[in-house]
Order: structure tokens, then C-alpha cells, then sequence
């Protein structure tokens, strides 16, 4: 990792080449590309050998997401900071990636200059958002937990509680799948997961014991 008065090193996670090749012409010369990647199990390999300030991530890619990059590279190195660079500004993904361990979300259409202000905030430390998203993000998470540490929710990871709510929510497996860029069969070990620790046995017990616990509308 560099020194606070260095360029920060950055690693670009995107699963769109043209795209990846993008942001280093917008960032040349604003930031060190310490390098890239396109997809999670390259994005986690990349990261921990390259030991970046902040890691530039996608959202939705092949194989879990910008969620699952988070997930594993904090398991090994939690001083990784992640910025997501995303075109989706829905509720669930800004969520989701912010609970996961980023430190801001960004959109697109953001400049190359304003990109790369964002990246040394948060290698600073700050949280940073695009602006039309703060308010919401802050107003999201206002009401997104219970005011209490619940313990049960609490031993659940981040991509479980993502099953979760789906769940509660009526999706079928296979459109779970789907929508988190993952297989059927992990989305089943996931629910698997959940009721063994929750020790519940249906998917009914399942969303109600997320409607009791405000996980869901």
C-alpha cells in the first residue's frame, strides 16, 4: 500500500474489458493501476497479491459480485478498502455492497477527475457517494436493521441475509440466482445454511421470521 501523499494504488474490477480500459485512460496520471481484473476469483487473487489502497468494483459479475470479492479478500486482509463503481442505483445493490464492507458507491457517469478525488477520499478513510445517493443511502440504512444487535441475525453473512430477503420476498431459486449472479445449487447450500443456524425448517418460517425482523416490507 502507498504512502498518504503518493498517487493511491488502485485495482480496477469489472468484468467488461472496454470498460476497465476506460477507467485507466480517465485515471492516467491521477492514480497508480496497481491492476485489474474481470471477474471474482481473479479480482480476489488480484487484491491480495497486489495489495492495493483502494479496489475500483463492480457490482453485478459473473460468479457472486462485487459482494463476494468483498467477502473474500476481507477474510484476509480487512484493511482493503473498496470503492463501487456501478451504473445501479437500486436500493438493494447500494445495500448490499455497503453492509458487505465498501466504503462508497459511486455511479458512471461520474469524470475521471471526480473519480479520482472519490478513490483518495476513501483511501483517507472517508465514505464517499455520489451525490443524488447519500441522502437515500443514509435514509436506507436509517430503517434497514432492527434498532437492537440480534444475535441470530447477527451469525448470518452478508450473502445469507442477501438469500434471505429474497426469500422473504417470494423469489424462486432460481430467480435468486439470477439476480446475485450465482448458481441454483449455491443459493440452495445458502438457504441450507440459514435454517440450520436460524433452526428453522420451511422457507414459510423463513419470511416470517424476516417479516418479524424488519429484514423486509
Amino acid at each position: 500500500m502507498s504512502e498518504q501523499g503518493s498517487p493511491p494504488r488502485v485495482v480496477i474490477v469489472d468484468d467488461h474489458a472496454l470498460f476497465r480500459a476506460g477507467v485507466r485512460s480517465e485515471l492516467e496520471g491521477l492514480v497508480e493501476i496497481a491492476g485489474e481484473a474481470g471477474g471474482v476469483e481473479e479480482a480476489v487473487r488480484q487484491v491480495l497479491s497486489a495489495r492495493p489502497d483502494v479496489v475500483l468494483l463492480d457490482v453485478h459479475m459473473p460468479g457472486g459480485g462485487g459482494v463476494e470479492v468483498i467477502e473474500q479478500v476481507t477474510r484476509t486482509d480487512p484493511e482493503v478498502r473498496f470503492l463501487a463503481l456501478s451504473v445501479s442505483d437500486a436500493a438493494e445493490d447500494v445495500i448490499a455492497v455497503i453492509r458487505a464492507g465498501a466504503r462508497g458507491y459511486v455511479t458512471k457517469a461520474i469524470s475521471g477527475p471526480e473519480l479520482a478525488d472519490a478513490i483518495r477520499r476513501v483511501r483517507e478513510g472517508d465514505a464517499v457517494f455520489s451525490p443524488r445517493l447519500a441522502g437515500f443511502v443514509l435514509d436506507a440504512f436509517a430503517g434497514a436493521l432492527p434498532p437492537d444487535v440480534d444475535p441470530e441475525l447477527d451469525q448470518l453473512t452478508t450473502r445469507e441475509r442477501e438469500v434471505l430477503r429474497h426469500i422473504a420476498r417470494g423469489y424462486l431459486y432460481k430467480e435468486i440466482a439470477a439476480r446475485l449472479g450465482i448458481s441454483v445449487k449455491t443459493v440452495e447450500a445458502h438457504v441450507s445454511a440459514v435454517l440450520r443456524k436460524l433452526q428453522l425448517s420451511t422457507r414459510h418460517e423463513l419470511s416470517r421470521w424476516a417479516v418479524e425482523r424488519r429484514l423486509v416490507e
